[in-house]
């Protein structure tokens, strides 16, 4: 009875049920979006887009507006100079993602280091999902809706666009439309995502479940599943870990994922560790079989 007290006892506090629920949350909108995301292998444009939306958050703190508003105009910003310069210059795009994002993110840190006193970093750069103010919640509830209606409604324009894009391209999908409708849901996850983890650890939370998830499924539908279980486990356990331990929210929650891969990296029944030695051993066993 004293141990189930004590294993209950966090969620006594109200700041502690909020943490869980916008946690999980944003984890369930993380992983649906990393499914796309590591099909496309665009994690170094997710990076980016994290980067790029910190001077977004400052300028949306110095003038008391909405975080959302300043970190997804300048995080959208970022990925339309991007596909600008890579189609005005020889260029490739992994450079080109590299100077833009660098720009934007040297771009936050100096309007930051101006208003010292309005706006807090850490809480930039690794979240505060345990101090969210009632707007801070309001916020990243909105735009997590959002985020999940519009991969609703591409989804399986998305799902082709990410797998082949030059039969989608060739069946009459725009996929110009289609390549910045998924930059935009990408940047409206890191928004929501900020509070939660910051923007230095969300790329882990767009990466880690479909990757996890990738592992063990051939079928994309599994594969969301997987991928959602694998966010909304990690998110709700690395708040509760982290609140026990008196640590970061945001690096508990990151490494109670990188755990979750490493299992499905050792044991995955098909691509896992174990399973792949297993694999190779089977045809020099059946030759010696033979030999005999």
């Amino acid at each position: 009875m004293h141990l189930l007290q004590t294993f209950l006892e966090p969620f006594h506090y109200d700041f502690m049920i909020k943490a869980v629920l916008v946690s999980a949350l944003v984890g369930m909108v993380c992983a649906v979006l990393s499914c796309f995301i590591t099909l496309k292998g665009w994690s170094l444009m997710g990076d980016a887009i994290s980067h790029a939306v910190v001077p977004g958050v400052a300028v949306s703190y110095i003038l008391g507006i909405p975080f959302a508003i300043g970190a997804f105009i300048f995080g959208f910003g970022a990925t339309v100079a991007i596909g600008f310069i890579k189609s005005r210059t020889r260029i490739k795009e992994d450079a080109v993602i590299g100077v833009v994002f660098t720009m934007f993110f040297a771009l936050g840190l100096v309007i930051i280091s101006k208003t010292p006193s309005t706006v807090d970093i850490t809480h930039i750069l690794f979240g505060n999902v345990l101090g969210m103010l009632p707007s801070d919640i309001i916020q990243t509830v909105i735009v997590c809706v959002i985020t999940l209606i519009g991969i609703f409604l591409l989804r399986k324009d998305l799902l082709l666009f990410c797998f082949d894009p030059n039969h989608a391209r060739a069946i009459g999908l725009n996929t110009n439309f289609l390549y910045y409708a998924l930059l935009s849901l990408l940047a409206l996850t890191i928004v929501a995502s900020q509070i939660t983890v910051g923007i230095i650890l969300v790329i882990a939370m767009l990466i880690t479940p479909g990757s996890f998830a990738y592992l063990l499924t051939d079928r994309f539908d599994r594969m969301m599943l997987l991928a959602i279980l694998c966010g909304v486990f990690s998110c709700v356990a690395g708040t509760y870990i982290s609140y026990q331990i008196d640590g970061s929210t945001g690096g508990t929650i990151v490494v109670t994922q990188a755990l979750l891969f490493l299992l499905a990296f050792i044991f995955a029944p098909k691509r896992g560790l174990v399973a792949t030695r297993m694999l190779r051993r089977i045809p020099k066993t059946t030759e010696n079989v033979g030999a005999l």
